[in-house]
């Protein structure tokens, strides 16, 4: 998707904030082993990003979504595989 869509769709803003609230709250029910174990991973900073689409609906910049979703996920979908990886072979 190219900027100019996200930016003049709503219903793929409203989805996309969605999903990253998603994400966050998940962050926020891993195990405190698990995160200090994976300590690489920006688990505050995740659950923050949560909290701030959360609380502050009307105070939500696009660029920091648009940029979370180009950057920041994809980068965290590869440390999040190589993880799921490993606790596949501890099983």
């Amino acid at each position: 998707m190219e900027k100019k869509d996200f930016s003049s769709s709503n219903l793929v803003q409203d989805g996309t904030i969605r999903q990253i609230e998603i994400i966050g709250e998940a962050t926020k029910n891993l195990s405190k082993d698990l995160r200090e174990e994976y300590s690489q991973i920006p688990w505050r900073d995740i659950a923050g990003m949560r909290d701030r689409l959360i609380h502050h609906y009307f105070g939500i910049n696009l660029e920091d979504v648009w940029h979370t979703v180009k950057v920041d996920i994809p980068a965290l979908k590869d440390e999040i595989l190589v993880i799921l990886d490993i606790l596949e072979t501890k099983k």
